[in-house]
């Protein structure tokens, strides 16, 4: 059995940089626009409250949105919140040492989630490919949770899968193209989502956070994905007073609603 002196060594040497970095390169490989909704959300936070936000990070992964605000803005504040250990092990090395991020670990399933947190109200909630984990009741729940956590003339923004059921020659169209180029890139040697997730399982020091992960999580399973419309209409009812797209691939939309 390791040490405490060793795996505290372990840690200390962990490149927590090529961690973040890998992260990107695998999300990247389902989401070859990533940057673009990431810039995207970034101008709103800035048009609607400014460039010194207090900001909520939410399923926040490795810090991904956080990662990107603090370099567009210095003078931000970030809440990143997910129960996921081994990104949050990634997140909490990478950011070490940064006073303006903080992380938390809860389940935003906990009807409670929100008393884990260190600030009663946030500027703006962001939040990018990971709320199509939950089934749409779930999250309408959690939407009216963020109506509450959001200051008067704050904003919520979430970029995730929105399908359209509408179109489905487009949809599979799109699919069929967006697959081709993922089989090309994995070919040439980037990580899927299982692969990932193997290097990571073998990693000294995420080994056990990522068997904790799966304890938690089970396999990856797409729940059901709502269209943009649902989102917006579920958000204005649930407290917001506008929602409407701001951006969108083929495949993916951002909503933006605003308190």
């Amino acid at each position: 059995m390791e040490s405490a002196a060793g795996a505290a060594h372990a840690e200390a040497t962990t490149d927590w940089r090529a961690w973040q970095e890998s992260w990107d390169r695998q999300q990247e490989w389902y989401l070859p626009d990533r940057e673009e909704r990431f810039r995207v959300m970034l101008d709103m936070v800035e048009a609607v409250v400014g460039p010194e936000p207090r900001v909520l990070d939410l399923a926040c992964g490795t810090g991904s949105i956080t990662d990107r605000l603090l370099r567009r803005f210095p003078d931000a504040v970030s809440v990143g919140v997910d129960q996921d250990p081994a990104l949050l092990a990634i997140a909490e090395g990478y950011f070490e040492g940064d006073g303006r991020v903080t992380f938390v670990s809860a389940d935003l399933t906990d009807p409670d989630w929100t008393a884990a947190l260190p600030h009663d109200s946030y500027d703006a909630v962001l939040t990018a490919t990971a709320l199509h984990w939950l089934r749409p009741g779930p999250l309408a729940t959690l939407y009216g949770q963020l109506a509450g956590l959001i200051a008067d003339g704050g904003v919520f923004m979430n970029a995730d899968h929105m399908k359209d059921e509408s179109t489905p020659r487009i949809n599979a169209a799109e699919r069929a193209q967006r697959h081709a180029a993922m089989d090309r890139a994995k070919a040439a040697g980037v990580p899927d989502w299982a692969g990932w997730w193997a290097l990571a399982a073998k990693d000294p020091v995420l080994a056990a956070p990522t068997a904790r992960r799966f304890e938690i999580y089970g396999e990856h399973a797409d729940g059901e994905i709502p269209s943009l419309d649902w989102h917006a209409r579920t958000l204005c009812a649930a407290g917001f007073a506008e929602a409407r797209g701001v951006w969108a691939s083929p495949s993916d939309s951002m909503v933006l609603a605003l308190r």
